[in-house]
């Protein structure tokens, strides 16, 4: 080797040598990072699809326990019937009496099916209410809506139905307050710079004020009429019939798929007003839509029923609690939520006094009360 080190040639070799081993150590890095990326992709894809699945199966459990509810509160009643004569007369298999035909099908069934469906526009309703004004306590109730409704039907009943009858008179004037009821509400939404608190309190006014009206009309009123609208105050279904069910049936089914369709939005929207407008999210036109719909879904429920509360308000609470904000799940399961709970106050309403009915609504607040304090002061847990 020549004194002044080594050659040129073999110095050129070294240094394509050493950026060749450079190179090489780069396309391993390359490759391993391009290796590592899709494998925490598939993970997190799996880990997502695996919570997804869980929610469904969750949603098909309450699902199995509303139908197992319905039956139960077909069977219940002054002529008990075991779920076994239940299932044979809906099914139409087996041996049956005609008698019991005649109970579960005509008296019964659409009682029960009117529970469901009363209890799913609430329990929709109030979520709605609730991912809209961002407020756990926001529902058709608490709004005011619900109060509007009982004032409507308390004047038709004190005004003899204005020439109308009393059948078709009292649903229509309860629809006719509540949504009265709900423009006001759309007024304010509509109004620029208005935060949510202030549709909550208006919302609060406007129960008290309906409430006060409707206190004023019984104390005006005969013995007879007064007892007529504490009746329907409270809530009852035994006034529920197949034309009355199919039409709340159809609003509700209508009004929950049109929900289901923004459902993104409502997402967007539960975390935040900020944050759903950087998505795209017209949060004043989605506010005014889904006001619509609730108030639409909610009159046409309690103008067949009557005032029943903390459906709304609670049934939402569930939801979350199971399957989390996602509103792809959370919508089914508070509509899972509030028939299964409407369904069961109608069993006990028919299973405290045997051979009595209470009305549905004071078991509703019996149960309801206790549960939204346990909700309220119970360690929150993270959702699914």
């Amino acid at each position: 080797m020549p004194p002044g080190g080594p050659p040129l040639r073999w110095r050129a070799v070294r240094h394509l040598t050493d950026r060749f081993d450079r190179a090489a150590a780069a396309a391993r890095d390359f490759l391993d990072t391009t290796m590592t990326i899709p494998s925490a992709s598939r993970n997190a894809i799996a880990a997502h699809r695996a919570r997804e699945r869980k929610r469904w199966r969750y949603v098909l459990l309450f699902l199995l326990i509303t139908a197992v509810s319905l039956v139960f509160d077909i069977a219940t009643g002054p002529s008990m019937l075991s779920p076994s004569e239940v299932i044979r007369s809906l099914t139409g298999l087996g041996e049956r009496a005609a008698m019991t035909d005649a109970i579960v099908r005509e008296l019964r069934l659409p009682m029960a099916l009117m529970a469901l469906v009363v209890g799913a526009a609430l329990g929709a309703g109030g979520a709605q209410m609730q991912t809209l004004l961002n407020n756990p306590m926001a529902s058709p109730y608490t709004l005011g809506m619900a109060a509007a409704a009982g004032f409507g039907a308390a004047l038709s009943l004190a005004f003899g139905g204005f020439g109308l009858n009393p059948m078709f008179a009292v649903p229509i004037g309860a629809f006719l307050f509540s949504m009265i009821a709900a423009l006001f509400l759309f007024m304010l939404a509509s109004m620029r710079r208005v935060r949510t608190e202030t549709i909550i309190l208006g919302g609060i006014a406007l129960l008290f004020l309906f409430q006060s009206l409707l206190s004023l009309i019984q104390f005006l009123s005969a013995p007879e009429l007064s007892q007529q609208i504490l009746f329907w105050l409270f809530g009852s279904l035994t006034k529920a019939t197949w034309p009355t069910l199919i039409l709340t049936a159809v609003v509700t089914l209508v009004c929950c798929l049109l929900l289901l369709a923004d459902s993104w939005q409502l997402a967007a929207l539960r975390m935040g007003e900020t944050r759903a407008r950087s998505l795209g999210v017209n949060v004043r036109r989605l506010r005014m839509k889904v006001l619509v719909i609730v108030a639409v879904m909610t009159a046409t429920a309690t103008s067949f029923v009557g005032v029943i509360g903390f459906i709304g308000l609670v049934a939402p609470h569930i939801a979350r609690m199971v399957v989390g904000e996602d509103q792809r799940f959370s919508l089914p399961m508070s509509v899972l939520s509030g028939a299964m709970m409407l369904s069961a106050a109608s069993v006990l309403s028919k299973s405290i006094v045997p051979g009595a009915l209470f009305p549905v609504g004071i078991v509703t607040a019996i149960v309801g009360v206790p549960f939204l304090l346990w909700l309220i002061f119970a360690p929150r847990r993270s959702a699914l």
